[in-house]
C-alpha cells in the first residue's frame, strides 16, 4: 500500500539527483550495490550494539538507492532484466539484515529470546511473502493483490519503531518498548499478507488450470 503511493513521490523528488548521478558517469548498478552495503553496515554495525537511532538514520540515507537507481536506469534508458534482478535480490539481502540486527541485539545485551524468536520470524516470512509474488508470477499468475505489509511497509514500521527506540539512550523514557511493538505488528502482519498471496495465487492458478493454460505438469512446477 505505501508502496504505491510513497514510491511515486520520492521518485518526483530524487530525480534531479538521480539525473545529478548520471551526469557524473555513475551506473546504476554502482548505486545499487553501494545502497545495499550501506544499509546492511547499518543494520548489523550498528543494531546488534542497541545503537537503534544512529543505525536507523544510516539505513534511511541508504535506503533510498532503491528508488534512485531504478530512476537512474530510466532516465538514462538502461532499464534492463539484469538490473531488476540484481535490484530485486539485493533488497532481499538488506532486508534481511535489518531484522537479523535486531535479532542479534536481543540476543545478545537485549537478552529476549521471545524477541530474537520474532525477529528471526518477520525476516524469514519477509523472504516467503516476497518469494510467493515473484514464483506466482514465474508460473504466469498476476498475483493481482495487495498485500496487508509489504515490503515498504515492513521496512517503514521497523525502521520508525527502531529510529524512536534509539532515543531511548538521549533520556526519553518508554519509547524502547516501540520496537517489540513494531515486530509483532510486521509478524502479524506479514503473515496475513502471506496468506492474502497464497489464496490468491490458489485461485489464479485454479482459474489458468481451468482454461487450460497451466503449466502441464504440476510437479514438475514445484
Amino acid at each position: 500500500m505505501l508502496n504505491k503511493y510513497a514510491r511515486a513521490f520520492f521518485t518526483r523528488v530524487l530525480t534531479p539527483f538521480a539525473a545529478l548521478l548520471l551526469r557524473m558517469g555513475v551506473s546504476p548498478d554502482a548505486v545499487t550495490l553501494v545502497g545495499t552495503a550501506g544499509v546492511m553496515a547499518g543494520a548489523l554495525v550498528f543494531f546488534p550494539s542497541g545503537e537503534f537511532f544512529w543505525g536507523t538514520i544510516v539505513i534511511t540515507l541508504f535506503v533510498f538507492s532503491d528508488l534512485v537507481d531504478g530512476n537512474m536506469a530510466r532516465q538514462s534508458g538502461r532499464s534492463s532484466r539484469w538490473g531488476a534482478f540484481l535490484d530485486s535480490t539485493l533488497d532481499r539481502a538488506a532486508d534481511a539484515a535489518v531484522f537479523a540486527g535486531i535479532a542479534l541485539w536481543y540476543a545478545g545485551r537485549g537478552d529476549d529470546l521471545l524477541l530474537v524468536g520474532l525477529a528471526i520470524f518477520c525476516l524469514a516470512s519477509g523472504q516467503v511473502v516476497s518469494y510467493t509474488k515473484a514464483r506466482g508470477e514465474s508460473l504466469g499468475m498476476p498475483v493481482n493483490v495487495s498485500g496487508l505489509v509489504e515490503r515498504a511497509e515492513r521496512l517503514v514500521i521497523t525502521l520508525v519503531a527502531a529510529g524512536l527506540s534509539g532515543l531511548h539512550a538521549f533520556g526519553v523514557p518508554h519509547v524502547q518498548v516501540l520496537l517489540p511493538a513494531a515486530l509483532w505488528i510486521v509478524a502479524v502482519g506479514s503473515a496475513v499478507t502471506l496468506g492474502q498471496r497464497v489464496v490468491t495465487v490458489r485461485r489464479e492458478a485454479a482459474e489458468a488450470d481451468a482454461a487450460g493454460s497451466g503449466p502441464g505438469s504440476p510437479e514438475g512446477a514445484r
